[in-house]
């Protein structure tokens, strides 16, 4: 789980850091908006590794920007899904790893392993009893 969102962050710095190269280096038609492009993917990069990391560690508040990056990648999907050529595989495998790291976030077992508990419950008091 901490594996998949550490890869989502590490793609978004990759593709930020290449748009920023070839703003810089490349020519495109707008060099300001791909400078800004890749400044923006790696400012969202390090939200998922951020994430990984609190995951890793188990820390509870890590769950939440975790969420959020899965829940985002999720309309990413679908319009790489929607377009033609090699982006299809791209979306796929983005659905499956979003998918997935949802999944795995959401199990009764993540929760308990970061310590998060349901509202008005005491700590190691079991309600389901």
């Amino acid at each position: 789980m901490a594996g998949l969102n550490a890869l989502e962050g590490a793609a978004l710095v990759i593709g930020g850091i290449y748009m920023l190269v070839m703003g810089l280096l490349g020519r495109p038609d707008s060099p300001q908006q791909a400078e800004m492009g890749g400044l923006t993917l790696i400012a969202l990069g390090v939200i998922p590794l951020a994430a990984a990391r609190g995951l890793l560690l188990r820390r509870s508040w890590s769950r939440g920007p975790a969420l959020i990056t899965q829940i985002i990648a999720l309309p990413v999907a679908w319009t790489l899904l929607r377009s033609h050529g090699v982006l299809i595989p791209a979306g796929i495998i983005l659905a499956a790893v979003s998918l997935t790291a949802l999944f795995q976030l959401a199990r009764p077992a993540t929760i308990e392993a970061l310590g998060i508990r349901r509202p008005g419950t005491e700590p190691g008091t079991d309600t389901d009893a």
